[in-house]
This record gives C-alpha cells, sequence and structure tokens, in this order.
C-alpha cells in the first residue's frame, strides 16, 4: 500500500525552513534563486545573504525566541534578512511597508519586537518608516543598506520549540478587515508543509520561473510563492508592486511559466487588455494561472482564460491554516467558481447552526483541522480558545458547501444577512453585480432595517470601471433580473474605488463606517 500523500510530505520536509536551500546549494549552486530589477541571486548566493543577515542581527542583539520585525516589500533583501532570523530561531514578524504608520506601531507593539528592520534601499515606503522610527542606516550589501530601529532592551524570548512541530518560525498578523490585526503563530512545520504542497500540486521543478508579485509579508506570498519556489530549486522573479504593463512585459521578457494573483490583480489585467484592444495574449511558456486571496467572480475567471488561453485555478485558504485548504488541481478545470478539493492533510466539516454536521448540498460553517494549522494567536488566549472547536477543529467563520469533494466558499458566516427571513449571502449578490460589463468590483453587507426589529437590509457598494457612466439605477434593474426579490440591493452605491488590503481584499469594515458617517439612507 502506497504511503499517504500527507505522511510522506511532513516525513521528508526538513526541520527547519532555511533548511529547504541546501540541497539547491550544494547540487546546483549557480542556478538563479531570486531576480529582480536590480540584479539576481544564485542559491550559493541567497545562502550567503543569509549567513550575512544571521551575523548582523546577531551583532546587533537578537536572540532565539525574539520577535524580528521586518518592514519591507519584496525583494531579494527581505529575503535573506527572514531566513537569517530562521537561522538564530527568532520569530520573524513580516509587514508590508504600505501599512499605515498607526498599523505598523500596533503591530510593533503588540509582538513586543527586539528590533525592527527596514528594507529602506528599495522601499520608500519602508524608508518614511524607518526615519519615522529613528533607525540608523547600515551597509548589508555592496550598495545596499537596510534601516534598524533602536533594539527593545525590555523585549522577552519567547521559549524556543525544539522541532519544526512546535518552533515558531512566522508571526503573521492578519489583514484585520473584520477589527484589530491578530498575530498567527505559524511553525516551520506548518509553513513547510504548505510550501510542500504548493510544490507538488504544481509540479515545479527547477526549470519553472514564477512570478513573484504577492507580498512576501502575507501567508501566500511566503508559503506558496516564495518556499514553493525555493523547496523546487525553480526561480522567483520578485515585483513590490503589481502594474499591468510591467507584468506583461515581465511574462515574456522571463518566460515566466506560472503566475499566483489574486481576483484584484487579474482584474487590472483584464480593464488593461480591453483598454488596448488586446482579445488574447500569446505566452506559450506559462503553463499556470492560480488565483487566491479572495472571492474570485465567475465572470472574471472567464475573462482571464479566455485573455491568456488556459483555466484559472482557484483556492481557498485563511491565514490560520498558513494558508491553504483547498485548491483546483491542475488539469482539472471547471466552468464555476469551485475552490476545488481539500489538499492533502487537510480535513474539513461543515457545521448548521444547531451545531450538527450538515449534509452535502447545504451550507455550513467551515472548520478545519490539518498539519498546516496554526498554533494559535500570540497573546490572545481567549481569541484562541474561541478559534477551535472541543475537538481542536479550527473554525474559519466561513459559510461553504460541497458538492462531492469540490469546496464551495459562500461568504462569512457574520455578514450573513436575514432579509425577510431569508439568508443572503453576500458573495452571491456580489457575483451577479461584478457580471455587469461595467463593475469593476462590487462588496454587500448587511444594514439594519429601518423600524423593523431583526430585519436586514441588503446594501451594495459599487466601483466602476474606468470611463463607465452606468448609473445605480441601471445596475438595480439589472440586479432585479437575475436575483430573487429578497437578494436584490435595497441601495446600490457607487463609490470612486473601493478600501483594500495589499492582498486585494474589500475592508468591508470600512464601507460599514462610510455607509453610517456618509452616504445617504
Amino acid at each position: 500500500m502506497s504511503e499517504d500523500p500527507a505522511a510522506e510530505i511532513l516525513r521528508t520536509i526538513p526541520p527547519r525552513i532555511q533548511d529547504i536551500l541546501t540541497p539547491w546549494v550544494e547540487g546546483m549552486p549557480d542556478h538563479a534563486a531570486l531576480v529582480e530589477g536590480s540584479g539576481t541571486w544564485s542559491y550559493r548566493q541567497l545562502s550567503e545573504a543569509i549567513a550575512r543577515a544571521e551575523v548582523l542581527l546577531r551583532q546587533k542583539g537578537v536572540r532565539a525566541g525574539d520577535r524580528v520585525m521586518i518592514v519591507a516589500e519584496n525583494s531579494r533583501v527581505f529575503v535573506a534578512l527572514m531566513m537569517g532570523t530562521f537561522r538564530i530561531g527568532a520569530w520573524a514578524v513580516p509587514v508590508n511597508a504600505h501599512l499605515s504608520a498607526r498599523e505598523v506601531d500596533e503591530i510593533r507593539d503588540h509582538c513586543s519586537a527586539r528590533c525592527v528592520i527596514y528594507t529602506t534601499k528599495v522601499s520608500v515606503a519602508a524608508r518614511q518608516h524607518a526615519k519615522r522610527h529613528g533607525a540608523e542606516t547600515v551597509e548589508f550589501e555592496e550598495g545596499g543598506t537596510i534601516g534598524i530601529g533602536p533594539l527593545n532592551e525590555g523585549a522577552v524570548p519567547e521559549p524556543a520549540g525544539e522541532s519544526k512541530d512546535d518552533a515558531i518560525a512566522v508571526l503573521v498578523y492578519t489583514s484585520g478587515t473584520t477589527g484589530k490585526p491578530k498575530g498567527v503563530m505559524l511553525t516551520h512545520k506548518n509553513i513547510l508543509f504548505v510550501g510542500a504542497v504548493a510544490s507538488r500540486i504544481r509540479s515545479l521543478t527547477p526549470e519553472d520561473r514564477l512570478y513573484g508579485v504577492l507580498p512576501i509579508s502575507h501567508i501566500v506570498g511566503l508559503s506558496v510563492v516564495l518556499l514553493g519556489t525555493l523547496m523546487s530549486g525553480a526561480t522567483l522573479y520578485l515585483e513590490s508592486l503589481f502594474n499591468p504593463v510591467s507584468v506583461l512585459g515581465g511574462l515574456e521578457k522571463h518566460k515566466i511559466t506560472i503566475v499566483l494573483g489574486v481576483p484584484s490583480m487579474y482584474s487590472l489585467l483584464v480593464e488593461y487588455a480591453k483598454s488596448k484592444g488586446i482579445e488574447k495574449l500569446s505566452l506559450p511558456s506559462l503553463r499556470i494561472i492560480s488565483c487566491s486571496g479572495a472571492p474570485l467572480y465567475l465572470g472574471l475567471k472567464q475573462d482571464v482564460e479566455r485573455l491568456l488561453g488556459m483555466p484559472l485555478h482557484n483556492a481557498y485558504g485563511v491565514s490560520e491554516m498558513a494558508p491553504n485548504v483547498s485548491q483546483i488541481r491542475v488539469g482539472k478545470q471547471r466552468n464555476d467558481i469551485s475552490v476545488g478539493p481539500l489538499i492533502p492533510g487537510v480535513k474539513a466539516r461543515l457545521i448548521g447552526k444547531d451545531g450538527s454536521l450538515v449534509p452535502e448540498g447545504e451550507v455550513g460553517e467551515l472548520r478545519v483541522i490539518g498539519p498546516n494549522m496554526m498554533k494559535g494567536y500570540y497573546k490572545a488566549p481567549e481569541e484562541t480558545a474561541a478559534a477551535f472547536d472541543s475537538e481542536g477543529w479550527f473554525n474559519t467563520r466561513d459559510l461553504a458547501r460541497f458538492e462531492g469533494e469540490n469546496l464551495f466558499i459562500v461568504g462569512r458566516s457574520k455578514e450573513l444577512i436575514v432579509r425577510f427571513g431569508f439568508n443572503v449571502y453576500p458573495a452571491e449578490v456580489e457575483a451577479v453585480l461584478n457580471g455587469h460589463p461595467d463593475v469593476a468590483r462590487s462588496a454587500v453587507i448587511g444594514r439594519a432595517g429601518v423600524g423593523v426589529v431583526g430585519q436586514e437590509e441588503v446594501i451594495a457598494f459599487i466601483e466602476l470601471a474606468p470611463g463607465s457612466g452606468t448609473t445605480s439605477q441601471e445596475l438595480s434593474a439589472y440586479a432585479a433580473q437575475r436575483l430573487a426579490p429578497y437578494k436584490q440591493p435595497n441601495q446600490i452605491l457607487i463609490v470612486q474605488s473601493m478600501p483594500q488590503t495589499a492582498t486585494g481584499k474589500i475592508i468591508k469594515g470600512e464601507l460599514a463606517k462610510l455607509l453610517a458617517t456618509e452616504m445617504p439612507t
């Protein structure tokens, strides 16, 4: 009997994240590992840069169990600093440099960072944070500098785990779309497992060239893109920001084979192609395109597939699962927006309002368990306890259903709208609205009905495609033709742009505030 795929992965992944480079440094040291506009590092050069980072961090007083916060954008130096942190046994706290001053400071204070490092040479945003915090400029490599903030003498090291099973590698702060960000504690095993699964699902080899525009400061960019690439001996082409023009040029110039993105990225690509009259792109090297990080609607999926001439593989995950839960398999094209079967090793169950399992085809709250499940939220024992049920399953708070082995995400449980006694799932309404040719993106939230206790209204926010003059009334008529009466928006509000996280998730909490303070009722 053949070994279970998940068990085989767990048996073969190395003890620590930094160990994934060893076979490639020994076997093909001159093969390109990381490429960015300013240059390339081979696997040997990356290993040497990591060693320099470790020495520098130790000299600055970093100890095992310390939290090292890295304020950065995608770059080779960012990777070296994070891997150097792992080598010491400290926790990396990657933070997107484009976060606001308030957000950066909240994370720094919450994690009690021993020191904060800024990739000042490659990021204007990081440079601004470094200046604000009084960081000193330090030479890291020839022609390259970083900023290092004052040492936090009061930081207390956390106990170091003895193995990949319990040693924390990364403290990832969630996007905070529903409140203050929480620090998700992920072990070496959590992240290595996901990186290995991501590599195997896509059959990555050293000949592959991946486009790395998803932020490494977020878990998809870290585990799936970065580690999935380096575990395979492949080459990662790093970009700090998404731009359709540079993306198209880069895909062709570098003969990119794999693109992993979020829906908003693909939407911008489609919009740009339409503006230039491009109906189909010819990218013969490209073999896989994949999407995750936010809901994908069917119209966008179809547009992307027409433009690039290949299936767009949808996936689903949460930071607490490092992040993969399910993934459409390569070669298994679907004509819907399923997020595919569960990845090897992950189990799921759907729970109804009464706490019992729901039958196939019906909607329930999704709970998952697997070797990639977090250890908990940092300094938040009550929130950690609330996130797991009595049997240790993590509650995603997402509503989902199964059709056979394929998972469909319906929406967030706390976003469920009850109208006329019926359940309205915002994702379903958004999918219809996003199908309008003049809609770039939409977001649906609930609002308490005026004068009606326990009754909610459906409110839709719309960001129109550039140059569109479509009105709210026209969109209401469009929705009325395609939705049951109780699902139709009570109000459609057109906004200039949607508030989004760095990974393209719409921040519905900000829309709710806007609705309460500025929008007419």
